[in-house]
C-alpha cells in the first residue's frame, strides 16, 4: 500500500490517452503523494504517505519543531 494516501485512501487512477487519429491507449494517473511525518492519535509521530489535498486542508497535524540548545 505504497502508493495510497494514509488519510483519504486517494489512489492511482487508469484512463486514456487519446491521440488525434483518437487511437486510445491505456495511462495511468497517480495521486500528489507527499512522505510527510505524522502525529498519530496515539501521539506517535512515524512517516505517512499523504495527498497534497489533504495537507492543503489541515487534515494532517505535524509534529512541532523541538529548537534544544
Amino acid at each position: 500500500m505504497g502508493k495510497e494516501c494514509y488519510i483519504c485512501g486517494k489512489k492511482r487512477q487508469t484512463g486514456q490517452n487519446v491521440s488525434h487519429s483518437n487511437i486510445k491507449t491505456k495511462r495511468v494517473f497517480n495521486a500528489n503523494l507527499q512522505k510527510v511525518k505524522v502525529v498519530l492519535e496515539s501521539g506517535e509521530v512515524c512517516t505517512r504517505n499523504v495527498c497534497t489535498s489533504c495537507i492543503r486542508s489541515g487534515f494532517v497535524t505535524k509534529p512541532t519543531v523541538s529548537t534544544a540548545e
